[in-house]
């Protein structure tokens, strides 16, 4: 399934190294930049970033497809909204 959704991704954003709220602020101007129903994914470091950018976003009214844990970070799948 991961194969699948990694090929639906319409634009990457690796936000490794970047402080909140600065990596929710980078997702929400990039999603800004695309078309409803594209799928971003999101690299983020563990902790502060994994908990708020996914809910943050989804108080925005996305949705997140997928959460995954890559080595030390994690990727997160956002469908952009209207």
């Amino acid at each position: 399934m991961s194969d699948t959704i990694e090929t639906m991704t319409d634009a990457e954003l690796d936000l490794r190294g970047v402080m909140c709220p600065y990596n929710y602020v980078k997702t929400k101007l990039k999603l800004e930049t695309m078309e409803a129903g594209q799928v971003l994914s999101v690299i983020v470091d563990d902790g502060e970033p994994i908990r708020n950018v996914p809910r943050s976003v989804s108080e925005d009214g996305h949705t997140i497809l997928k959460q995954e844990k890559i080595d030390k970070c994690f990727r997160v799948l956002i469908k952009k909204q209207n």
